[in-house]
């Protein structure tokens, strides 16, 4: 687990996740060209899961199966 601090909507949180959920969040970033904090914010806002760890987990999860559906 990595774990790092971030600040969302005003407030400072932190983040555990696996390396290999921090690379494929950097990459979901990189492709919607927004700053980590910014996609994170936007998951936690919109998030079903009970915590945000959880939500960003399938957040890229999503992700990577819809690029596996268009091709990419």
């Amino acid at each position: 687990m990595q774990k790092r601090s971030l600040t969302i909507a005003g407030h400072r949180t932190s983040l555990a996740l696996e390396p290999e959920f921090w690379l494929g969040l950097e990459a979901m970033a990189e492709s919607r060209d927004l700053p980590l904090a910014a996609l994170i914010r936007e998951i936690d806002e919109a998030r079903k899961a009970p915590n945000l760890s959880s939500a960003v987990r399938i957040a890229v999860l999503r992700w990577y199966q819809q690029a596996g559906r268009n091709g990419g």
